[in-house]
């Protein structure tokens, strides 16, 4: 499989990434091995985890099966979501970081963290404060570099600004939900990323699986994540969500193509993407995710793919700027 660099960290990881949340969750321990035992030969180095995952199984789970190998393998996991009932058991505080680092290192069985992110943006917590507390960690070599997931493009700038005038480690990667259907991080994240260098390894590329040909207007499969889980039918719950689905999977479709590698390969394309992070319950769903590592997507399959939905206005709001109309001049029709 090809690899690539991550940002600018110089650390080399695979086109695709392995996301483990199924891990000690749909995926018992047996077929959470069978799985990562399949990515690994399909060339699979990257794998991406989170405190939160199965309340800490995923950790403990991936833990034991990068153990024989844990320098050949790039780990990421995550702090901030809640892990627990207690105030204080969430969020980006130095107290909460600390203990949180703590715990994943013990179900990871390794001795550091190749990316830890900050899952989410805490309001309650300055992000000097949140910097700091991650700095300490990267003196202590628990945390090799560090990273934003959920963050908003303001929110990564300011971060950045922060780091550079507090002489801080910045961000080396950032982690946002990016497929056909939602694609507000094209506007800025996106284009954030590359201007700064930042690696890029996007989630739910089949948007909870809205993407794998399963879902139309009026279709729905008996089971999965949209069917099932409140949260994605929330995301995912506009009608045109389900239209573009089934315009996707007609495209697939006339094809020959699984569109579950066209999803991902999809995603893959996009010239600031690092790694899109692939999942599945079991080895079989898998396996048209890992082929999307040897799909060459031409520039006119991914613009045709690109147009079953919304290109998202630019962050100017001005979307004459997307079709070459620039300002020409004081004439009032420019303003």
């Amino acid at each position: 499989m090809e690899d690539r660099l991550l940002g600018r960290t110089g650390i080399r990881v695979s086109r695709l990434c392995f996301g483990t949340m199924s891990f000690g969750d749909i995926a018992d321990e047996a077929t959470s091995e069978a799985m990562y035992r399949r990515c690994r030969d399909a060339g699979i180095n990257f794998f991406d985890c989170a405190n939160v995952y199965s309340a800490g199984r995923s950790e403990k789970i991936l833990g034991k099966l990068i153990a024989a190998e844990r320098d050949r393998i790039v780990l990421t996991s995550k702090v901030g979501f809640p892990v627990g009932t207690d105030p204080n058991d969430r969020g980006l505080s130095r107290r909460h970081i600390r203990s949180s680092i703590e715990a994943s290192l013990k179900r990871l069985n390794t001795d550091r963290i190749d990316v830890l992110f900050a899952h989410t943006f805490d309001l309650d917590t300055p992000i000097d404060e949140t910097l700091r507390a991650l700095d300490l960690l990267v003196r202590q070599g628990k945390v090799l570099h560090i990273g934003a997931s959920n963050w908003a493009a303001w929110q990564i700038a300011k971060g950045l600004g922060i780091s550079v005038l507090l002489d801080l480690p910045a961000f080396s990667c950032v982690q946002p939900m990016y497929n056909l259907v939602k694609r507000q991080a094209e506007v800025e994240i996106l284009a954030l990323a590359r201007e700064e260098g930042l690696g890029v390894i996007t989630y739910s590329p089949l948007g909870g699986g809205l993407l794998t040909g399963k879902y139309g207007i009026g279709k729905r499969p008996d089971r999965g994540r949209l069917v099932e889980n409140d949260v994605y039918r929330a995301r995912y719950g506009a009608e045109s969500c389900y239209e573009t689905a089934e315009s996707f999977a007609a495209y697939a479709a006339k094809r020959g193509i699984d569109p579950v590698t066209l999803a991902v390969a999809w995603v893959a394309r996009h010239p600031a993407v690092t790694a899109p992070i692939i999942g599945a319950r079991d080895v079989e769903q898998l396996e048209p995710s890992l082929a999307a590592a040897d799909f060459v997507m031409d520039e006119a399959v991914y613009d045709e793919i690109a147009a079953l939905s919304p290109t998202p206005s630019p962050a100017t709001d001005r979307t004459e700027e997307r079709i070459g109309l620039a300002y020409k001049g004081s004439d009032e029709k420019y303003r």
